[in-house]
């Protein structure tokens, strides 16, 4: 996939201020730079080979991540060994704060009870943003009758109250035939959980709990893939990767039906449902573990080529390059205020940054 355009690269006056913002603590002292500074940053676990880089977190973020691991790993014999997992978002926070791996990888901003349990045990962390996601609501090919969805359907399926109610095609929509409705959607581990939820439902954890979840992007295409009246919701590169197999629907948020695509995120038009996806880096093992600070300068090199590659929109070159000269400043920190933002646009997104 190509670049973004000129239009988007506005985008990387977000990233280089993305890394300036602050992780709070009680017993943090401000900078002259504006950035909270916390003394002592644990060391990763110490179960860890001091070559072995170690990463968990979004199923989202992993084909990137992967990509580029496989990569690394290929270029040298002596290249350190990496680890890459995912137990979604939230499940990859609990580990990453908890100083048991190296970096996580993300779909949503960290958010405050994150931050503070990194605070706890003086994790400090780099925010990278890598790439940007078009968050896909697909149904089955068998399925004739859904070409779009507005977002205010997609509220009443996935609301609390719909649980066990809302069951058939026929209930969304009146001109939709009369057949069962099977959902799958991410875990509530997930990052892509509390962003879905977030953006359509209005509340991160608000949802119905009747449906097939995982956070595993595949096992939710394989649902749908085999089952002619689902509907599902997981990453665009998942879809890209599997669109012989799937639909997507167009999605209409009060201003016509979107399709996800490369031009719709570009032009900000696929909304609520467009994301940036990032990785946290240790800022204490990038320092202390060669191995990890040769991983995130390779990643940083290889990010726009591998998160096109597989599926997603990269960054604008000079986004990666701000992003490098923060990982060699050492600046660490969010600019989201441990809120998992959703249905901005780039522009909007460039203007909550220059508040800092």
């Amino acid at each position: 996939m190509k670049s973004l355009s000129v239009e988007v690269t506005k985008i990387t006056l977000v990233v280089g201020l993305s890394i300036s913002a602050v992780s709070c603590s009680n017993e943090s002292k401000t900078s002259s730079t504006g950035i909270q500074e916390t003394p002592g940053a644990t060391e990763v676990s110490q179960t860890q080979t001091i070559a072995e880089i170690s990463i968990d977190g979004s199923s989202t973020v992993y084909p990137i991540t992967n990509a580029i691991a496989k990569d690394f790993a290929s270029q040298s014999k002596s290249a350190a060994p990496v680890k890459v997992k995912f137990s979604g978002t939230s499940g990859g926070f609990q580990k990453f704060c908890a100083g048991e791996t190296d970096i996580n990888n993300a779909s949503r901003p960290i958010l405050k009870a994150e931050i503070a349990a990194c605070n706890q045990n003086n994790v400090r962390f780099i925010e990278i943003p890598v790439a940007f996601d078009a968050l896909t609501v697909a149904v089955n090919p068998k399925n004739t009758w859904a070409k779009d969805i507005t977002v205010a359907e997609l509220k009443k399926i996935w609301e609390p109250s719909a649980e066990g109610k809302i069951t058939n095609w026929k209930q969304v929509r009146p001109s939709y035939p009369d057949k069962p409705l099977k959902l799958y959607g991410a875990g509530d581990k997930s990052g892509t959980f509390d962003y879905f939820n977030e953006a359509i439902v209005g509340e991160a954890k608000a949802t119905r709990k009747d449906y097939i979840a995982s956070e595993d992007d595949i096992a939710l295409v394989k649902g749908v893939i085999e089952n002619e009246g689902a509907l599902g919701y997981f990453g665009f590169a998942y879809y890209e990767d599997n669109q012989a197999k799937l639909k997507a629907l167009a999605i209409d948020s009060g201003k016509g039906a979107v399709l996800p695509s490369l031009e719709t995120v570009e032009k900000s038009q696929y909304q609520p449902l467009s994301r940036p996806l990032f990785i946290y880096v240790n800022a204490q093992a990038s320092q202390s573990k060669p191995a990890v600070k040769q991983f995130v300068e390779y990643y940083l090199q290889q990010a726009a080529k591998k998160s096109g590659t597989v599926g997603y929109i990269p960054l604008p070159k000079e986004a990666y390059n701000i992003n490098s000269t923060h990982f060699y400043q050492g600046k660490f920190g969010t600019v989201f205020g441990g809120e998992a933002k959703f249905n901005l646009t780039l522009d909007e997104l460039l203007r909550q940054e220059a508040k800092f």
